[in-house]
């Protein structure tokens, strides 16, 4: 299951879901829109319809409905915290977890200011822009207090000195999660869209065990 950022969409894996798909050890890939995202609904300012853990509850349910009771997670940014959350809330449900660039709940100081909406249409819904823009700010204490209870094997992907990501942040997280390990590719934030070779060559066999 790949789970992609704030802003894109499912198709945003295409070119790694082929290569995981078509790989040496062919696996079924799905990538889901998030909600608020491409093809899914967007609820708008509806209290509570962009809360993580409502995304979280998503992918619990596109699992269920699929009939599948374990899969392997790979998120991205967004997509890793709603991964993290799913590892920490129904454990039994992920086999594997990777989490490209993704920032440790923990309050920010100062606070994101509020964003400025674009003109025209946007492929994705603007309240989910800002009520997750207000869970950055002031995640919830459980996400990170939680992170011990996650028990899939953990890849942390960082995205080295040139991510806006503070790379601190993911060793933390990594050292607060009992079977995780850190690899570094210096691609920025977007690590498996700048190199998707260097990124496929630590996901796959992390995936494959």
């Amino acid at each position: 299951m790949l789970l992609h950022c704030r802003g894109a969409d499912g198709a945003d894996w295409t070119p790694i879901a082929r290569r995981l798909a078509g790989a040496a050890h062919p696996r079924r890939v799905y990538a889901p829109d998030l909600r608020g995202h491409g093809r899914s609904d967007r609820p708008g300012n509806r209290p509570g319809a962009y809360a993580h853990e409502t995304l979280r509850d998503d992918i619990a349910g596109f699992l269920g409905a699929l009939g599948i009771d374990r899969a392997d997670l790979v998120g991205h940014s967004l997509g890793g915290a709603v991964a993290y959350l799913l590892a920490q809330h129904a454990p039994g449900l992920v086999g594997r977890l990777v989490l490209e660039d993704v920032p440790a709940p923990l309050p920010l100081d100062p606070p994101r200011p509020p964003a400025e909406r674009p003109e025209g249409d946007l492929p994705y819904d603007w309240a989910m822009i800002e009520a997750t823009d207000r869970q950055r700010n002031a995640p919830h204490p459980s996400w990170w207090e939680h992170m011990s209870r996650i028990s899939a094997p953990t890849l942390l992907v960082g995205g080295g000195p040139s991510s806006f990501v503070p790379q601190e942040q993911i060793a933390a997280m990594a050292a607060r999660i009992p079977l995780a390990r850190v690899v570094t590719v210096d691609a920025g934030h977007l690590v498996h869209e700048t190199r998707p070779e260097e990124f496929l060559a630590v996901v796959e066999p992390f995936l494959t065990g």
